[in-house]
């Protein structure tokens, strides 16, 4: 029980930013599609590229320097730059690569807080004063006070990973597996919420920034992968995580069996922390199977035996 509360439940709760931004989990990862003029957002012409407060944005001309508007809100590049300016030396060049998704996580605090205040009035509770941060937290958390786990769920998690539970009983980690599925939910809940802020909104982004951000955000090994036009199983992990850990041999196996049909990449999270936060990566181990379109088929948390991955390669048409 010790073992598990200190060292599993440590690997599944990796991190978070603010507001974690994750990909597109069902588009492709094509350039732009022949979409019509008359529908130009960010997911129609970059299919793939978000699954966040940005994926419905219309992509438009704006004025020199604006790099996004949306009512009363706009960024301006300088904003943008500042920010990065603000990251260590050695996080600058991966946030200049990402520019996009700094500036969708700039966007989504500043459409949360500007919801977190029009809703205060509601529940007869002034925020006027408040700090930003908490606003948002106390508007967020009741958004997904109704979130509930079932037994059931945490059956099928104990029966899924019981390889990482190191001998321990259901009984044992009920709660650390409660909560943990808990949290996750809560997460998914509130990326929905984001996501139909965007999709509500007026939301319009620049053009050509855009075009030039979308090609460095895609210069990266899992969306190289994607774009290849085979399968691809790509885990997310992270060195001194023992499911991980467990991980590396199988997909050592997988990588050669299937070598000339399924792209299999380790990501490490603590190399690659922008790229974990665009996939939604809240917990490790992950494996995410795509398809040749690039398209997200499965997503599995937690150890995941070697058996249990080719059944599912299977399903999608391995041999």
């Amino acid at each position: 029980m010790k073992r598990f509360s200190i060292i599993t439940i440590a690997c599944l709760s990796l991190f978070a930013l603010a507001l974690p931004l994750c990909s597109a989990e069902k588009d492709a990862v094509a350039g732009p599609s022949s979409s019509s003029a008359k529908s130009r957002t960010v997911n129609d012409l970059y299919p793939g590229l978000t699954a966040g407060a940005l994926t419905y944005a219309k992509v438009s001309e704006l004025s020199e320097g604006v790099l996004l508007k949306a009512g009363e809100l706009i960024i301006h590049e300088k904003e943008l730059s500042d920010e990065i300016a603000k990251a260590s030396e050695q996080m600058r060049p991966a946030l200049k690569k990402n520019a996009f998704f700094l500036l969708e996580q700039i966007a989504t605090f500043k459409l949360l807080l500007a919801e977190a205040r029009a809703n205060a009035p509601k529940d007869s509770e002034d925020i006027s004063e408040e700090e930003e941060q908490t606003a948002i937290r106390n508007y967020l958390s009741a958004l997904v006070k109704q979130a509930k786990i079932s037994d059931e769920e945490i059956q099928d998690f104990y029966n899924s990973n019981t390889e990482m539970f190191g001998g321990a009983s259901l009984s044992q980690i009920k709660p650390q597996i409660e909560q943990f599925l808990l949290q996750e939910k809560q997460q998914e809940l509130i990326n929905k919420h984001i996501l139909s802020i965007g999709r509500k909104m007026q939301v319009e982004i620049s053009a050509p920034w855009i075009k030039v951000q979308a090609a460095l955000a895609r210069d990266n090994p899992v969306d190289k992968a994607r774009a290849s036009g085979r399968l691809s199983l790509i885990d997310f992990g992270s060195t001194g995580c023992v499911p991980c850990q467990m991980m590396e041999p199988i997909l050592e196996t997988l990588r050669e069996k299937y070598k000339d049909k399924v792209n299999v990449l380790f990501i490490n999270v603590t190399e690659e922390p922008i790229l974990a936060s665009r996939y939604g990566i809240q917990s490790i181990p992950v494996q995410i199977f795509f398809d040749k379109d690039g398209k997200e088929v499965h997503r599995h948390v937690g150890f995941f035996p070697q058996s249990e991955i080719e059944k599912r390669l299977s399903d999608m048409g391995v041999e």
